[in-house]
Formats: structure tokens, sequence, C-alpha cells
């Protein structure tokens, strides 16, 4: 089954065109940024219980790792990012494992399918970014069937992404104006249930994933190719600037070597939801 024919024509919000140019100048390059979360993806997709011909949405999929795996179940994935390179990349990925999977350019806080469209949905750390998380959430209670089912993996306030996070933010120029909500707010229960208990009955799990590079440098490279935000910022800062960012991005990493290379815990938390 395919959804093409149901649907509506939403563009990309205004606030969205910037932060959706970002993340798609990883392209490609972003799938090792999936690589490094894989544990969490299945996580995710165990969690989801999506039976094969089920109608799926993989919501922010980025290069369609977490929509790739789904449709190696057999479910019937539609999956949706604002960001267009990484949409190519995920399509050409797709086609090289032969699965199908219908990529649509959408976003997250105005999604262009028909009230109650999905029996499944999922996103991996991508929903969080919504820049106006009401409109985000008030989206996932719209398209999801009631019963169905929705399940989020979101990093928590307090983990080691957070802290890295914590580093990007130091080289980022003072926002102009009101700055968006903390993505990281997702990852706290009364947030949760704030934005989805109405519609949804929740249950919330706490995990872990594993990010094991060789060293420090290699985080680095990746984010800094692959990683839009990160790559958007390095770009932008002048020769000296770039420079500590990176040894203070390398650091980090480095700060977790153990005998076979860098392993960095990175707490998360999946939220499973059933459509009131």
């Amino acid at each position: 089954m395919t959804l093409s024919q149901d649907t509506l024509e939403r563009p990309i919000r205004a606030h969205n065109a910037g932060p959706a140019a970002a993340w798609s100048s990883g392209g490609a390059a972003y799938d090792e940024i999936s690589r490094g979360i894989l544990d969490a993806i299945e996580h995710s997709v165990n969690r989801l219980e999506a039976a094969p011909g089920a109608p799926v949405l993989d919501l922010a999929t980025g290069t369609g790792w977490t929509a790739r795996r789904l449709a190696a179940l057999g479910a019937e994935v539609t999956a949706v990012d604002f960001a267009p390179d990484m949409l190519r990349a995920a399509r050409e990925l797709a086609a090289a494992e032969g699965r199908r999977i219908e990529f649509v350019e959408g976003d997250t806080e105005a999604l262009p399918f028909a009230d109650g469209a999905f029996d499944r949905i999922i996103s991996t750390f991508g929903v969080m970014f919504a820049r106006r998380p009401e409109d985000a959430a008030a989206e996932l209670a719209r398209i999801c069937r009631p019963g169905g089912r929705l399940v989020l993996a979101v990093w928590t306030p307090d983990g080691n992404v957070f802290e890295m996070f914590r580093i990007i933010k130091s080289y980022m120029p003072a926002p102009q104006g009101t700055p968006p909500p903390s993505p990281f707010d997702w990852g706290r229960s009364e947030r949760l249930h704030d934005l989805l208990g109405e519609a949804f009955e929740l249950t919330i799990e706490d995990g872990t994933s594993f990010y094991r590079i060789p060293d420090g440098a290699t985080a680095w490279r990746q984010f800094v190719e692959g990683y839009g935000p990160v790559r958007v910022l390095a770009g932008k800062l002048d020769h000296e600037s770039r420079a500590r960012f990176e040894a203070d991005f390398t650091a980090f990493h480095d700060g977790f070597a153990d005998a076979l290379g860098v392993t960095v815990p990175r707490s998360y938390r999946i939220v499973r939801g059933i459509r009131r």
C-alpha cells in the first residue's frame, strides 16, 4: 500500500526552513550517525510491534535506517523528513537493499496525511527536535488511528548526549528572540505527559545506547560530516574557534576511552503510547 494519493499539500513551515537546510547538509553521511544508535533503533522497533502489512510511519526518518529495518520486517512503511538531501540518500539506500518504502518530504509540525492514516508511528530521536513541540504532538495524535501505537526514542536531559550538546551550544551564537524549547525536554516524564498524555496512554522505559568508535577524532569526523547542525556550525566558525570546537568535541569522546577504543554510554527513553 502507498499513501501518495492520500497525502495533503502542506509545505515546510517558514520557521523550519533554516533547520531543514541545516539537517539536509549531512546528506548520505548521516547514515553513520544512525549506525551509532542501532541498539536504540532496534529497541524502538521491537516496542512498535508492527505486524506485516500494517501501515507504519517513520517520522523524521533521516537517511531511513529505522524505515529500512521496519520494511525488512514486512511493514508497509512511509517515511517523512523535511531534509531533501537526506531523503535523497534514504531513497538510494532503500533501493540498494530492495526495500519498498514511500519517502515523503514533510514537516513534523504539519504532516501531509489524513486523520488516522497510520496504525503505527515511530520516531527515533527525530520528533524531539521539533521547534514547536505542541504542534508536533498534536500531529502525532491526529494521524494515529484509535487503538494505534506510537513509539518515540528520546534522549534524556541528564545524559551524555545532553553533555555533548552543551559543547555544541557553547560555540553557537546567542539566539535572536525567544529560543525554541530544549529538545531534551522530551526526555522528562512530566513533559511527555503534558504533550501526549491526553491523546495516548503512555508507558515509558529507560535504555542505554553505546556509541562505539576507535577514538574521539572519529566522532568529530562523523559528526562534522554527517550531523547537519554540527556541520553547519563548524562551517561558520573562524579557524581558531573551529579548532577549539574540534578539540573540545574530540576530548569529550576520548574521555570514554576503554581497552578497545571509545565507548560512550548514552541514556535514552522509549515512550510507547496507545491512542485513546
